[in-house]
Order: structure tokens, then sequence, then C-alpha cells
């Protein structure tokens, strides 16, 4: 599976030019709209400093990286974008070369003086280059820092004009990457929204700070029409966008599975995006959401709420009333790990002496995993045995926790270390002094419900747990400089490697990610030879060796891998959610003879 374009894909035959008119495609799509909403805010449009999720769905439509993901292909594959194919690699993996497709423009915009601005691989330079820049503390500067060969000059006193070694433009279309060391992920990198590319003379010309994110300009198959902060963003299609067709090979075509062969069907010979609009508005009330797609407002929905599945579900199928009116339903296994951290320089329950091992191993055998599937996900998560959720690549399904839900075992290794109970029920520390644990937790109606789990599973062996609640960015900020002593969350992944796991509990990423502040040099020097290898038997092996340290130190309590159950209307057209990418926005159509409500 690729897209046609006006040039050859690395390793397939070479393709036909381009020949269709571009009004052909803007007649097809003309009067089509999608309906969407994002459920928090979007904090700016800038790929090198926004990094949540709502500006990530829509910079993905925006901006356009080197390389992105083959829509249908499972496992996931890579392909071409702005470059013509997939690099030639060389040097052992680290040299890159990148030949970039010829004519792909940036949107007009008053920067250009007037004149169409074709994208340059010195384009590409400039934006890996942004990442670097102490002005816009970019938090994707660890996908690049210390890898590109002469990445120290920029480090030591930043200039955009300082070249280096690691990225050179070789000519106007042809761009070069160098890396001190092989690094097996770093063509995902260049497929994230944080890797697009941008033009130096829109950021100069509005250089204050965040103001190029309040003003995005890209190659990519939308653009911003309609700007409501935190309410309403409407996308047209890009006018100036690159002729590209969809097409599969027929050897690919054959080993998809029918629904995704169906989908690579419809899409076939189509020019890219189908719809003229999409409106996307923020939603986030759960309830708000889930009675707005009733209301057939949004197209699709992706995760039921655990609170709403019984709107929905009966018996773990779709009602028979809303499957009726040709409403589906898909469950999907999302690259998502919950965890429930603890912080290893808390004076409480940190360090690794054997009383605060014992301590949060008690902590992590008091919770009931099958009671939280059960009651709060409502069947759709399955238990995390490791920090990797199945599909990325280093996954073992054999593998199986040594620590679980056992709290006959968590009260006898409190008693057997100090751990006392008092006469309230509730235990001391060693030495005597009270214990409360101290939670962070969120203002929201899952968050009281996960804080009654915690407080019940905990109670039952004995510790008294006392509940902090504040936003989430507060919390992570509170987090990242060590002032949270335990707190529930998720990682979702950026690409499909278990390195983007392993990488949350790397000591060297203390102040970052790394939220429990864990610095083991027996997982550090593992993790080190690990990150550098393939998903070869021997990354296998450490990761093994990896999984036995976490249970052992016990710095996470693992949770739960998330099962989505996304709904979709059915008037809407070739949605196949992505384990990586955000969104299937430039795939989408929608055929009104299926009966969207008017006016919607």
């Amino acid at each position: 599976m690729f897209f046609r374009k006006t040039a050859c894909a690395a390793g397939l035959a070479l393709l036909t030019l381009f020949t269709a008119p571009a009004h052909a495609a803007t007649d097809a799509r003309a009067n089509k709209t999608l309906h969407l909403f994002l459920s928090t805010s979007e904090t700016g449009l800038d790929p090198a400093v926004a990094s949540d999720l709502a500006s990530l769905n829509l910079m993905e439509n925006i901006f356009d990286p080197l390389l992105r993901y083959d829509y249908l292909a499972r496992p996931v594959q890579l392909q071409g974008n702005t470059a013509r194919g997939m690099p030639t690699v060389e040097d052992g993996g680290r040299t890159y070369t990148f030949h970039l497709q010829p004519g792909i423009y940036f949107t007009p915009d008053p920067a250009f003086k007037g004149q169409p601005r074709e994208v340059t691989a010195q384009d590409f330079v400039y934006s890996l280059t942004r990442l670097y820049d102490p002005g816009l503390k970019s938090p994707w500067l660890f996908l690049l820092e210390d890898k590109l060969v002469g990445d120290a000059a920029l480090k030591a006193k930043f200039s955009y004009d300082t070249p280096i070694a690691g990225l050179q433009a070789l000519d106007k279309y042809t761009l070069r990457i160098r890396l001190n060391a092989v690094d097996p992920n770093f063509l995902f990198y260049l497929a994230m929204p944080a890797t697009a590319v941008v033009a130096r003379e829109v950021a100069e010309a509005y250089p204050a700070a965040g103001q190029i994110g309040n003003h995005p300009v890209g190659t990519g198959p939308f653009l911003v029409k309609e700007w409501k902060r935190s309410d309403k963003i409407v996308l047209q299609a890009n006018p100036t966008f690159r002729p590209t067709v969809f097409h599969t090979e027929a050897k690919a075509l054959a080993a998809l599975p029918l629904d995704a062969r169906a989908i690579a069907s419809a899409l076939e010979g189509k020019q890219l995006p189908l719809v003229e609009r999409i409106e996307v508005r923020i939603v986030e009330e759960y309830q708000s959401r889930m009675l707005g797609f009733l209301k057939g407002e949004f197209d699709y929905l992706e995760q039921v709420p655990e609170s709403m599945t019984d709107m929905v579900l009966e018996n773990g199928a779709l009602k028979p009333a809303l499957a009726a009116k040709g409403l589906q339903l898909t469950r999907f296994p999302v690259l998502q790990t919950y965890y429930m951290w603890m912080n290893m320089d808390d004076p409480v329950l940190g360090g690794t002496s054997k009383d605060k091992l014992a301590l949060r191993r008690a902590i992590a055998l008091s919770y009931n995993s099958r009671e939280d599937i059960a009651l709060l996900k409502k069947g759709l998560a399955l238990p995390a045995q490791s920090p990797l959720p199945p599909n990325v690549l280093g996954y073992d399904k054999a593998y199986r926790s040594p620590v679980g839900y056992d709290p006959v075992l968590a009260r006898a290794l409190l008693d057997r270390f100090g751990y006392k109970v008092g006469v309230d029920g509730f235990r001391t520390q060693p030495d005597g002094t009270p214990l409360i644990l101290s939670m962070h937790t969120e203002p929201s109606t899952v968050g009281r419900l996960r804080d009654e789990l915690w407080r019940r599973n905990l109670n039952a062996i004995g510790l008294r747990v006392a509940f902090k609640s504040d936003k989430k960015t507060e919390i992570i900020k509170a987090s990242r400089l060590g002032k949270v002593q335990m707190f529930e969350t998720n990682w979702i992944a950026d690409f499909p490697d278990g390195d983007n796991f392993m990488q949350l509990l790397y000591g060297g990423n203390v102040g970052r990610a790394n939220y429990a502040r864990f610095n083991l040099p027996d997982y550090n020097k593992r993790y080190e030879e690990a990150r550098l290898l393939s998903d070869t038997p021997r990354r296998r092996s450490l990761y093994f060796d990896l999984f036995q340290l976490i249970h052992a130190y016990t710095p996470w309590v693992l949770l739960t891998h998330p099962i989505s159950a996304d709904l979709q209307q059915p008037w809407l057209k070739n949605y196949r959610r992505h384990p990586v990418e955000f969104t299937s926005w430039r795939y989408l159509d929608v055929d009104p003879a299926k009966g969207r409500p008017a006016g919607k």
C-alpha cells in the first residue's frame, strides 16, 4: 500500500506520473464535511512546541514530516511522505539520505510576499534545528539530542545558522542526516508531527512567543480556515496540496484482512483528501460527546467512556436499536499502558531499603486488576503484565508478571518489615510514626471512581491514603520536580516500539517522562544496550531482565492496557483506526445517501 505520487517509492516499481486534473478532485470533495470532536482543548499549532493530544491531532493534518505510516498495513509500515520514498541507509545505519518530492508548496502566507514557496531540503534542516532552540524549550528535543553528529555546537551556543555535519542539505531536494550511533527507531521519529517542515520566513514573521503556533502554515492536506480557541476549529482542503492518489499493489491487497481490503478498494485511485471541510469541536464532557454522537452531530467516537458503555453496549455487543440504525462498533487495542507510579525519592515510600521495597510491593499486591477491568473499564481492558502493550515491537505475549493481586501476601510483607497495625486499624511506619500515603488525582467522575478503588484496595491491607485533586497538567509539572508521591497515569505510544515505554524508567529521563524518578544502575545499563538494538533475541532477553527489575523494585504498579470501543456513523466511509497515527482524516469520506441528519 502506498500513494501514487509524481515519483517512485523506494523498493517498489516505478509508478506512472500523476496526470489527473486538480479540478476533478475538487469537484469530488465539494460540499463534503466531516464533523468531529476533540476531547481536550488545543494549546497551539507549532510542531516543535505542542505536545498535547488535541494539537497533535490537528498538526498531523496541517503539517508534513518526511515519512508517514501506511494507512492499512499491519504490522505498521513507514512510507515516503514529503520524501519520495524511504531513505538510502549507509554507514551501518548511521547515515540517511532523503530525496524530497519536487513541487511541494507551503500554503500561501504574507510572509512569502505573494510568491509560491516550495519546500526544500534546507527547510527540513531549519525545522529540525528548531527543536534545539532554547527559546522554544521543545519537549521533543529528546528525539534528536546527542544523536546528530555535531549537535554539541547547537547546545553550546545556539544559532540557526550554525552548520552541523549531522544535518545537511546536499542540494535543493536532498537531505542527509548522520547519527553518532545506530538508533533503530530513528525513522519513526521522522513520521511524527514534531519533525514536520515549517518555513523560516513564517517563524521570523511571527517571532513573539507562541505566535507561530497561532499562525500555522504547513504543506499538509488541510489548512486552518476558522479557529475559535478551545471551541471550534474548521479545516479546509488545502488547494495547493500536492497531487496524492491512493494505490494498493495487488500483492499487498491480497494480504489485507477483509475489512481493510474493502477500504483499500474504495480508496483505489482516489485523490486525497476526500472531503472539503472538517469541523472540529472541543467537547470535554463525556456525556456531551456521547449524546452528540448519538444525535448524529459527530461522525465517529473513539473510546466510548467507561462510565457510559451501558448507553451503547449490551452483553458486550452494540445495542440492537443502534445496530438497526447502521451504527458500527469496533474494538481496538490501543498502544497504551496505564500505571501508577511511586516517587523513588519520596521519604515515605522511596529508596531501596527492605522496608521501602516491602511497602511498594504491598501496594502493588493490593491492586485488584479484575475489579478494575470489570467495574471501571467495563471489560474493555487487558491486565498489564509488563510496561509493553500488545502490538508494539518487543511485546512478549507469554510473559506473566510475578506480582498479582494478593492482599494476604501484602499484609504479611508489611507485618514482617515493621508496619504495625494501630488501634484505628491502620499501619504506622517502622519507627512508629503515622503512615499516610498521598495520591494525586484528577477532579472528574472517573477520577473519583478510581480514588474509591484505590482507597478500598489500600485500606484492605491497613494503609491509609489521602487524595490531592488537581488538573493533570499541574500534576505532571509537579511530578517532574519530584513533588508528587503517587499518581495513576498512562502512556500512549509515540512510535510502535518497546523503547518508547522502557525509556519511562531510564535514569537519564528523571525530571522528564520518568515521573517515578527511578534511577537504578542495573536498569540503566541494560536499557542503554537495549535501545541500540532492533527487535532481536538479545533485546528481548534484556527486556525480560528489565521487566524483572521493575517487579523487584516496584517503582510502578502495572495496571491495564485499554481496549477502545469505537463507534462510527453509517454514512462515514473508509474509517479504520491506526495504531500510531492520531487521525485518519485525509482518507475519510461521507455518503449523504446513508442518512446524515439534515443540517448536520
